[in-house]
């Protein structure tokens, strides 16, 4: 047990090291960009710094499979350089065996990085958005979605108008059971339409089915000057990109929210497997982090006496990614509907602890 601590507490250390470095080099980075992309604005340095600040955790969470990796050469090919691995291998000990503490430690950090970082990265990536957005003056989100169902904005300087719609079809651009209120430029209300179905054309809303109430403030029953139409426009800036991306990356949702997000979703008509595939890759990040401590352990598990220890860093480094990449590259497919989603985000972690697992088997056990 000594041993195992030690070996756990020696890659800890080199993890912790290794995530420092690239914070740094990723502040520094990333600092640039803010100031490139926000240098034209009247942002001051404390508020790029701030910027910089919420959105590199997102970038140094995305790398922590490769992170995992570089650890992990770093760490055997310390102790081979110092021989406590040739130590530790003359004493009985297998290579698996050595593999042990920081297999476990790299699960721990798996599950710390899925329940507890990823809500942290969620909650700095939202805010991101939202300082972004006031920077540039784009605004907020146009979409919520909630248990009651579909809520859109549209504005123009003349005025506000909220939608609300108990479903819509995949994109958004069809709604059913709709609900148009519309308000003046002092924020009183003007108007309410309420509609069968809406349709999303090009400039306006097609309405069928539609009854309206103008809110005259010299009327006292705003019932007096209802009227009903089978069909009306309304104008509308909005567009179907502007509504899909206006639900906003999967990342920007904590795990623990995520499956009654896509619930939401589901029921208000929308597609949710671009943030179902999110969702598993995510429970999948732990096994994917193992497989990367094997892929690197697998490579410089050997003395460094034996030569060739530079290709075989870069083997390690190359394999890891690639897995990486086949990893993305399948999340893709999934998101698209290509291949399903649990092969999509639970294929690739599975295959790459499997293929370096035997790897090791062959080159250290025979």
């Amino acid at each position: 047990m000594t041993l195992h601590f030690y070996f756990a507490r020696q890659f800890l250390k080199t993890v912790l090291s290794t995530i420092l470095v690239f914070f740094v080099i990723l502040f520094l980075l990333d600092m640039i960009e803010q100031i490139r992309k926000f240098g034209s604005t009247d942002a001051s340095f404390g508020a790029l710094l701030s910027l910089t600040a919420l959105n590199v955790p997102e970038t140094l969470y995305r790398i922590l499979p490769l992170i995992m990796i570089l650890a992990t050469v770093a760490l055997f090919l310390r102790l081979a350089r110092s021989s406590e691995l040739v130590v530790t291998r003359a004493s009985g000990r297998s290579a698996l065996k050595c593999l042990v503490a920081p297999l476990i430690v790299t699960f721990v950090i798996g599950i710390v990085a899925v329940g507890v970082i990823n809500p942290i990265v969620a909650a700095t990536s939202k805010q991101y958005e939202v300082v972004a957005g006031r920077l540039t003056n784009e605004g907020a989100s146009t979409v919520s979605v909630t248990r009651e169902g579909l809520w859109l904005r549209q504005g123009t300087p003349n005025g506000q108008t909220v939608i609300h719609a108990e479903r819509a079809n995949l994109d958004g651009t069809v709604l059913f059971g709709a609900t148009f209120l519309g308000f003046a430029a002092d924020g009183t209300p003007s108007y309410r339409i309420e509609a069968e179905t809406a349709r999303l054309t090009t400039g306006a809303w097609q309405i069928e089915g539609a009854k309206e109430w103008r809110f005259d403030p010299n009327a006292v029953i705003p019932e007096q000057n209802a009227f009903t139409a089978d069909r009306m426009s309304l104008a509308s800036n909005l567009t179907r990109d502007q509504i899909l991306d206006s639900f906003g990356t999967p990342s920007t949702i904590p795990i623990w929210e995520l499956p009654a997000f896509i619930k939401q979703l589901e029921t208000a008509g929308f597609s949710a497997r671009n943030h179902r595939t999110f969702l598993h890759m995510e429970l999948a990040l732990p096994i994917l982090l193992i497989s990367m401590v094997l892929v690197g352990a697998s490579f410089t598990m050997r003395h460094t006496r034996m030569g060739r220890t530079g290709f075989m860093v870069m083997l390690a480094l190359a394999l890891g990614f690639s897995l990486y990449f086949v990893r993305n590259f399948a999340a893709i497919l999934g998101e698209n509907g290509q291949i399903p989603i649990l092969l999509a985000a639970w294929g690739p972690p599975i295959a790459a602890v499997l293929l370096p697992l035997g790897l090791l088997l062959h080159l250290e056990d025979g």
